[in-house]
């Protein structure tokens, strides 16, 4: 056998091993998605055929007789390009008599800053932060609490508190929406729908892609389960009774140590019998969505650092901080989260056995090498997987037309490509993120540079 036989044959067999190795994951996985995909489409069935529907939303936004008052969270570093653009649009487009943005800042930030201070309304709460930039999201979150504790002294206890980011767009009727359902629940999570960045349509278009399948069907069917709803981070609203139920000993309800401490609040208050609530981007037929607007990041870089976080956050470090617990539906829900890793490593050795069998395939028509055929179980694998991918780029297509119209449903197609791509970098990065952090313990925000839009979307 000649060099060019050996090369070729450990070429086959590497590539009949990777395809072994990926089909039976996504088996497995692409299983678990066509379960959910059923039970969302035996909700949607329900609902058409027999009228039913959670009881649960508000006909309109008119706040309940017992308003109290709101206070919006937004922590901030080197946010200075965009968070006063973003308090203005708060200002102005928040329709609710008693809130206040409390928007927290650090010493060494001078310019954000100074951006939160020109921006001179009695309805904007500065904080600074003790400790010097960057410590977490989580902390900052803290030290803005501490503040709230503080003004609540003079105020009275407020109603809810919400968290948004510096980049958000936030929606006029959202404060009443969350009026008129926190006290019968205990977190209310509104859709989150990015922009769509027409200078990056193939890297922050994948966000739109992911975010309008799970606010669109995800977050609904894990609602009908009773399994935890976790929060976004942004868009979302807890009462304030819940938050202090949390803070109870500590310095306030975010975990400091924690990259997600937005998703483990969901979990947590979930576990402590608190209920939560998701509001789908139509809660009735004709009724308004009411959603949270934001620019995603639009370069490969930055996806991969704010992807890379989220896999840090839930599937490694939050299987070391919340375990396993709960009813099925929560372990099976937990296990989707925590799978981002896994799924990234399916994909690599995906795309290596179907590189490999290009190549052989190529030896083939020239007459390098003759393969041998691939044996039934491995055909059968392939084909089944092969139908179940057809299936999930139907229902891709279906999430985002539903939410940004035909065109933009047509693109998510190939952007499922970026998005793999996107995810495999991001494992990397997260796995050496988690074992950095395990090796010295120290958590740090790990942020991206955000952009607000010129023209500001219709609501």
């Amino acid at each position: 056998m000649d060099g060019w036989g050996a090369l070729f044959i450990g070429m086959e067999f590497a590539a009949r091993e990777a395809a072994a190795l990926a089909g039976a994951g996504f088996l497995l996985l692409g299983a678990s998605n066509l379960l959910i995909d059923l039970i969302w489409i035996c909700g949607v069935f329900r609902r058409r055929m027999f009228g039913t529907a959670a009881p649960v939303f508000p006909d309109t936004c008119a706040a309940p007789a017992d308003t109290g008052w709101t206070a919006v969270f937004i922590p901030a570093w080197q946010e200075d390009g965009v968070i006063a653009e973003m308090l203005c649009t708060a200002l102005d487009r928040l329709a609710h008599p008693r809130y206040r943005l409390y928007v927290g800042c650090y010493s060494n930030d001078p310019e954000t800053i100074a951006a939160v201070r020109s921006v001179v309304d009695p309805r904007i709460r500065l904080v600074i932060c003790a400790a010097a930039g960057p410590t977490t999201k989580a902390d900052c979150l803290n030290y803005v609490w501490q503040a709230l504790m503080a003004d609540e002294r003079i105020a009275g206890q407020a109603k809810a508190v919400v968290l948004h980011d510096a980049e958000d767009i936030v929606h006029s009727g959202e404060l009443h929406l969350f009026d008129a359902l926190i006290g019968r629940f205990d977190m209310v999570q509104l859709p989150v729908l990015p922009l769509i960045d027409e200078h990056s349509r193939w890297v922050a278009g994948h966000y739109a892609d992911e975010f309008a399948e799970s606010h669109g069907k995800e977050l609904i069917v894990r609602m009908a389960l009773g399994a935890a709803l976790p929060s976004a981070g942004v868009g979302c609203a807890f009462s304030r009774t819940a938050l202090g139920e949390i803070a109870a000993g500590r310095p306030g309800p975010f975990d400091p140590d924690c990259l997600t401490e937005d998703y483990e609040l969901g979990l947590r208050l979930h576990a402590m019998g608190r209920r939560g609530i998701f509001v789908p981007l139509r809660p009735r037929r004709g009724a308004p969505a009411i959603v949270t607007r934001e620019y995603f990041p639009a370069t490969v870089d930055a996806a991969v650092r704010q992807k890379a976080r989220w896999m840090a956050g839930i599937a490694l470090a939050g299987w070391d901080r919340l375990g396993w617990s709960g009813s099925l539906a929560e372990r099976w829900m937990r296990l989707r989260d925590r799978q981002s890793v896994l799924a990234a490593i399916l994909l690599v050795s995906g795309y290596l056995a179907l590189a490999l069998f290009v190549l052989l395939e190529g030896a083939r028509i020239v007459g390098l090498h003759r393969p041998a055929p691939l044996t039934p179980a491995i055909s059968l694998l392939l084909a089944v997987n092969f139908a179940m991918l057809g299936w999930r780029l139907a229902m891709r297509w279906l999430f985002v037309t539903r939410a940004y119209g035909w065109r933009e449903g047509l693109r998510a197609i190939p952007r499922v490509v970026v998005s793999n791509i996107i995810a495999m970098m991001a494992a990397r990065r997260a796995l050496t993120s988690y074992l950095g952090i395990r090796r010295t313990g120290l958590v740090q925000w790990d942020k991206t540079r955000h952009a607000f839009p010129q023209v500001l979307p219709a609501e």
